[in-house]
């Protein structure tokens, strides 16, 4: 199982450094999210520069970014804790991508497709309170935190067996997040429909 273990934490990582963002505001002739609102390349920053479709598309792909190396480890038969790794491999992936100078983004929505093998109640748990969140305060970067915050805490009530894999992406996720925690804290952060001056996400 070991072979196959690094061979999919490779390919996880090599699919995670695809930068949806940058690939749908070329494809729509965008300016690049790594310099254009917060610089953050994810869907969120893309919706500001270039509306629903664009972010949706981006927030789709990073999705499946995570998803197929995740689904398809399962299937090979490999154990939840090689899950995990396959899992974080996709998001530094992400965070850091090969194919475009180590720069990228917050891997919440790659984070999210990792999760979906483990079930759609997860997810619909996930979505609903990063909604929440959002639909209160307005902040997506708050939302991601509180909502990979709970993630091993739904898994746990839901399989328990992937509560360890999961709290091990959750760390990562929210390590990432660490400036905007600060942001939030001073008050600083902007909100996620707040399309004017030098935004973060």
């Amino acid at each position: 199982m070991i072979p196959s273990t690094i061979l999919m934490i490779a390919v996880a990582y090599l699919c995670g450094s695809l930068s949806s963002a940058i690939v749908i505001c070329r494809l729509f002739r965008l300016p690049d999210p790594r310099t254009t609102g917060s610089g953050n390349p994810g869907a969120t920053n893309v919706y500001r520069s270039g509306g629903r479709i664009p972010a949706a598309l981006v927030l789709v792909m990073d999705i499946l970014k995570g998803t197929v190396p995740v689904y398809v480890s399962y299937w090979m038969g490999l154990d939840p804790v090689a899950l995990g790794f396959i899992a974080i491999a996709a998001c530094v992936g992400h965070i850091f991508p090969l194919y475009f100078g180590f720069k990228g983004g917050k891997a919440v929505a790659t984070a999210f497709g990792t999760l979906l093998p483990i079930g759609f109640s997860l997810a619909g748990l996930l979505i609903l309170t990063w909604l929440t969140v959002v639909f209160i305060w307005g902040y997506s970067s708050l939302a991601a935190i509180v909502a990979v915050c709970l993630a091993p805490i739904f898994t746990w009530f839901i399989k328990p067996i992937y509560t360890f894999p999961v709290a091990m992406l959750a760390i990562l996720i929210v390590a990432r997040h660490r400036a905007n925690i600060l942001r939030l804290i001073k008050g600083e952060e902007s909100k996620i429909w707040d399309k004017r001056g030098r935004l973060k996400d």
